[in-house]
């Protein structure tokens, strides 16, 4: 198949242990605001299980990377984007493991999802269930962005990280769409399988674990992580659903969105992840999208400080680090995906966002 296109005052202990800790961010609770860049812990909570699996001590990683021990209690927690990417690149680090957010992953459920999980077990049918995800997944997620298309009697569930500089974009990818896949199956039967899974990712030495969970042909060095199943799955209805639990669900939903502020960059930059790779995206069209004028929208971005060029090329640099770094896909490819005609043009843009050309930069040990 062809490629498609946390805020508390310093604190003094963990609560675990002699060891002191200044956490960055402890948000507790479904119903807080969720700024730009931060997540609640939801599928992450499994890091610490996953790691005893291997005989590690989970505590000492986590404050590593910055995080206190504590915060892996509650799944409802807030923490950085930022800090779950440092926090996976140690576990890689440490359990000598390429696919340890596979096994992250893996381990998580649909309630892992928190609110937005449970509005999807009690959605009507599995399509509404999907598009529930990819409407309100940004209450619990403000680092990533899924999407939900059809091509044809295909329905393809993409993910994409797109906080700038996000680190083991590769691994959260990997344990995003296991997650997805577990939720799939808790909503279509166990029995379930996709027809094929695409990662950006470079193809591990030993893929049998990918193979085991996903139980599908799964295709690496791709441009997007995406889910492909059939169109029809969408229409089956859910067993168990509540009509009522749902209509509570999708009330208190609304609720957090009514008092969650959004940033008007940061809307705009989830737009952007999971458009840029598939078709030009213009001024005009993003300020379509957000129901307003393009003057509207240039007079807002004034405010804060950034262009709709700067987010643009924010966004293309991101997907391009990404592309360098986790997998091999040709420059050519990267470059014709970012919507370049040439790769030359490419290479000179890359060249004025990193200082190097994009070979140089693959080349100096970030590729894999």
């Amino acid at each position: 198949m062809t490629m498609i296109k946390s805020i508390v005052p310093p604190s003094t202990s963990t609560g675990r242990g002699n060891s002191t800790l200044t956490p960055p961010t402890v948000l507790a609770g479904p119903g807080r605001t969720l700024p730009p860049g931060y997540i609640h812990l939801g599928v992450a909570k499994e890091i610490a299980p996953t790691l005893r699996d291997f005989g590690i001590d989970p505590d000492p990683v986590i404050r590593e990377a910055g995080l206190d021990p504590c915060l892996f209690d509650d799944g409802s927690n807030v923490i950085p984007h930022a800090a779950l990417g440092r926090l996976l690149a140690l576990c890689v680090a440490r359990t000598g493991c390429p696919h340890f957010g596979l096994l992250v992953g893996r381990r998580a459920t649909i309630l892992s999802l928190g609110i937005v999980g449970r509005l999807m077990r009690h959605s009507e049918t599995v399509g509404d269930a999907m598009r529930a995800l990819v409407s309100n997944l940004s209450i619990q997620n403000r680092g990533a962005v899924p999407s939900l298309t059809t091509i044809g009697d295909t329905a393809l569930f993409t993910f994409s990280v797109y906080q700038p500089k996000a680190e083991s974009a590769d691994q959260i990818s990997d344990g995003s769409l296991a997650v997805a896949v577990n939720a799939l199956r808790a909503l279509c039967g166990h029995a379930w399988n996709p027809i094929e899974v695409l990662l950006p990712r470079v193809a591990p030495a030993d893929q049998e674990p990918y193979l085991r969970h996903f139980r599908a042909p799964v295709r690496f060095n791709q441009e997007t992580a995406v889910i492909l199943f059939p169109t029809s799955d969408l229409d089956r209805r859910i067993d168990g659903a509540d009509p009522m639990v749902r209509a509570l669900l999708e009330e208190r939903i609304q609720q957090i969105k009514g008092t969650q502020g959004s940033a008007l960059s940061d809307d705009i930059r989830r737009l952007l992840r999971t458009r840029l790779t598939s078709k030009r995206c213009s001024a005009d069209d993003i300020a379509a999208l957000l129901a307003m004028h393009r003057r509207t929208l240039s007079r807002r971005l004034q405010g804060s400080g950034m262009g709709y060029r700067a987010i643009t090329n924010e966004i293309r640099f991101e997907i391009a680090r990404q592309l360098l770094q986790d997998t091999e896909v040709p420059l050519g490819q990267i470059a014709a995906a970012l919507g370049y005609s040439e790769a030359s043009a490419f290479t000179r843009a890359f060249r004025r966002w990193s200082g190097q050309t994009p070979t140089a930069w693959r080349g100096e040990g970030h590729a894999g």
